[in-house]
C-alpha cells in the first residue's frame, strides 16, 4: 500500500518539480514531460502489462498442466524449450518482427511480452506440480477423486505459491520490458525515456524511470501480501 500511495504521489506532483529537474538537466529548456499526462501513461502502461500478463499466465499455466498429465508429458521437452526461447530472444527483435505483422502500437508490445514472460511462470508451474508427493495424489485417488478433482483440489492447491511467485517474477519484469513499446508507437512510462534519450534531457529519463520502479515495487509488494496471506 505505501508503495501504490508513492506512486500516485508522484505521478501527481511531477510536474511540480520542474525546479529539483532543471537541476538535473541544466542544460535542457523543458524538463518536466508535458507530450502526454503521466496518468494516462501509467493507465496505458498497467492495461498493457496486464493484458500481455494475463494472455501469459493463462497459456504458461495452461501449458505446464498439459505437459504433466500422462497423456501430454511426450511435449514437455518442446514446451520448456519454446518458453525458454521466449525468453532469450530479444524483446527488440520480436517487435521489429511484428510490425509488418500487426503494424505499430500496443500489439506487437502485448505479443512481445508475452513471450518474454513465459518462461518464470512455465518454469514455477512445472516445479510446483511435480514437487508434490506421489503418497498426496495416490491418497486423493484412493478416496474416489477423478482426475480433475485431484488436479483442481489437491495438486494446484499444492503449487500454487509456487506458481505464485513464477507470475511475480513475470510481471515485475514486464512492467520494466513494456517500456520499450514507446518505440513502435505504444503509449506506455517508456514516453518519457525514449524522449529523453532522443532529444538528450536526462531529466526525462528520470521521470520515467522513477513511475516505472515505483510500479514495479508497487506490484511486487502487492505479490508480497497476496503470498503472506496463502
Amino acid at each position: 500500500m505505501a508503495w501504490l500511495v508513492a506512486l500516485l504521489v508522484m505521478v501527481q506532483v511531477m510536474p511540480e518539480l520542474e525546479g529539483f529537474f532543471q537541476q538535473v538537466a541544466p542544460d535542457s529548456r523543458a524538463v518536466i514531460y508535458r507530450r502526454d499526462d503521466f496518468f494516462t501513461l501509467l493507465g496505458s502502461h498497467v492495461a498493457i502489462v496486464g493484458a500481455a500478463s494475463l494472455i501469459a499466465i493463462v497459456a504458461g499455466v495452461g501449458a505446464a498442466i498439459m505437459v504433466t498429465r500422462p497423456w501430454g508429458r511426450d511435449f514437455l521437452p518442446l514446451v520448456a524449450q519454446l518458453a525458454s526461447m521466449g525468453q532469450t530472444f530479444p524483446p527488440v527483435a520480436v517487435l521489429a518482427l511484428s510490425v509488418p505483422l500487426l503494424g505499430f502500437g500496443t500489439e506487437p508490445t502485448v505479443v512481445a511480452l508475452v513471450l518474454y514472460g513465459l518462461l518464470p511462470i512455465v518454469r514455477n508451474t512445472l516445479v510446483g506440480l511435480q514437487d508434490i508427493d506421489v503418497a498426496v495424489l495416490e491418497a486423493a485417488r484412493g478416496m474416489g477423486m477423478s482426475d480433475r478433482q485431484v488436479l483442481w483440489q489437491v495438486e494446484l492447491p499444492l503449487a500454487f505459491k509456487v506458481i505464485v511467485a513464477g507470475i511475480r517474477t513475470s510481471v515485475t519484469i514486464n512492467i520494466a520490458t513494456a517500456a520499450i513499446g514507446s518505440t513502435i508507437g505504444a503509449k506506455t512510462l517508456g514516453d518519457p525515456i525514449i524522449a529523453g534519450i532522443v532529444n538528450g534531457n536526462t531529466a526525462y529519463i528520470l521521470q520515467g524511470a522513477i513511475l516505472i520502479a515505483l510500479l514495479a515495487l508497487c506490484v511486487d509488494s502487492a505479490f508480497e501480501r497476496l503470498v503472506r496471506r496463502l
